[in-house]
């Protein structure tokens, strides 16, 4: 699946709202992206399904929308562990090129920033497999009696 060439010549504005990048930053990585690919390639190994451009695309919307991989992988006909490969590479890449970087923690501590996080807590009952060994069980049941006649 080509997803790139659906978005190409969107206009500026548009495309910047479905990647999260403007046209010419997506350019400039795309550049990093196939700098590394070709040093990659050198090596010999099997070609990729996706071509840089989907690579790069599948990333920012990785970033941009925070899918899972499985869902990722659905939308690119692939498994979730090539999508997570994929994701690290093209980070390592354009973080590795000096062009790009990701703010730090301390950067993000020093600047003030105002963090806010949410907290999802799944509270239900899970069952806790015990062993059957009457020895061994002392250490997962209590020695109080239940209130049942």
């Amino acid at each position: 699946m080509d997803k790139y060439n659906n978005i190409k010549n969107y206009k500026p504005e548009r495309f910047k709202a479905v990647t999260g990048v403007s046209p010419t930053t997506f350019e400039v990585m795309l550049d990093v992206i196939k700098q590394e690919y070709i040093k990659v390639r050198k090596k010999g190994g099997r070609n990729r399904k996706l071509t840089c451009e989907n690579m790069l695309l599948m990333t920012l919307e990785y970033y941009k929308e925070y899918r899972t991989y499985e869902c990722i992988g659905a939308s690119y006909d692939l498994h979730k562990t090539n999508v997570g490969d994929i994701i690290e590479w093209v980070e390592k890449a354009l973080i590795e090129s000096g062009v790009f970087s990701l703010p730090s923690k301390r950067e993000l501590v020093a600047a003030d920033a105002e963090i806010k996080v949410i907290v999802v807590d799944d509270t239900t009952e899970t069952p806790i497999q015990r062993p059957k060994c009457p020895k061994k069980q002392k250490d997962y049941y209590s020695d109080k009696k239940s209130g049942t006649p």
